[in-house]
């Protein structure tokens, strides 16, 4: 038998909260994918160049996947792998928001539309990390022991995807830090042009999904890491989009736009692997 995580389910405060999260990346993911040449007037802050916007607008897209997914988990064991990251990313983007604040859409010279984004932003920013660590708090005081195989504790996804897992973990968190922490510098090895804002942002972004590659990795049941598997999936298929829209941006075969792509190919491979996994007959029953 597989080993079994704590039979804890997920509280309805927790599971509404990612539903509700899903709903507003969503929304953020609709104007960066699908309007990259309007966000002066409909996003927060206006994105340069276009392919900054739709990149955003697909890991938002993604995003909500992994939120809709952990939101329909039965168990905590399977929607952390979805909240943790959530977290991260929320309290990231709020100190890079407090730290360009001078560039979001606060002036009254600004459109109307751009202006209520701004406080939108402002307003879930500030209330999601918050609302995450209280209702985390909630989750986890609900925890119950449940039954446990001999071999409890141990990962089971493959060496070589937890391997190659580790390996996209280690790139995206050690790059998103280095956005976050030293933009100008480590934007020079992005594929395009990046503004100390949308560096930072990109930054919050990589840190986040390397958090979430990190924990799949861990996952002691093949179910649990459906959610990141599904996002990872996701995320490629609309950067592939993306590209398709405005690739030119990148500096064609540039060392930079090959690390781009190499990158995005090892997500795919890993998240299709893990999907294949989740969904094996070994995972519907139990077995490894």
């Amino acid at each position: 038998m597989s080993p079994l995580a704590e039979v804890t389910p997920l509280i309805p405060p927790m599971r509404w909260l990612l539903y509700v999260a899903a709903f507003l990346v969503f929304l953020a993911g609709l104007v960066l994918f699908v309007f990259p040449l309007r966000t002066d007037e409909f996003f927060a802050w206006t994105v340069n160049p276009p392919m900054t916007a739709v990149f955003l607008g697909a890991a938002y897209w993604s995003a909500a996947g992994l939120e809709v997914t952990g939101a329909r988990s039965s168990s905590w064991g399977s929607a952390r792998l979805a909240v943790w990251p959530v977290f991260i990313f929320t309290t990231l983007t709020l100190g890079v928001t407090l730290l360009h604040l001078d560039r979001f859409h606060l002036s009254p010279n600004t459109a109307p539309t751009a202006q209520i984004a701004t406080w939108a932003w402002l307003a879930i920013y500030a209330i999601v990390p918050v609302a995450m660590l209280v209702i985390g708090w909630m989750q986890i005081r609900s925890r119950r022991p449940g039954p446990q195989s001999v071999t409890a504790g141990r990962p089971v996804l493959p060496p070589a995807l937890r391997l190659l897992m580790v390996g996209i973990a280690g790139v995206l968190l050690l790059y998103g830090v280095a956005l976050l922490a030293v933009p100008v510098p480590a934007a020079t090895w992005w594929p395009w042009q990046l503004s100390e804002l949308t560096a930072r942002a990109v930054g919050a972004w990589l840190v986040g999904l390397g958090w979430s590659a990190a924990q799949g990795q861990f996952s002691r049941d093949l179910r649990t890491v459906r959610p990141v598997a599904l996002t990872s999936v996701a995320f490629v298929i609309l950067q592939a989009l993306a590209l398709l829209r405005y690739g030119s941006a990148l500096n064609w075969p540039s060392a930079q736009a090959i690390g781009f792509v190499t990158v995005l190919l090892a997500i795919g491979m890993a998240g299709a692997w893990a999907l294949a996994l989740s969904r094996s007959p070994a995972a519907r029953t139990g077995m490894t």
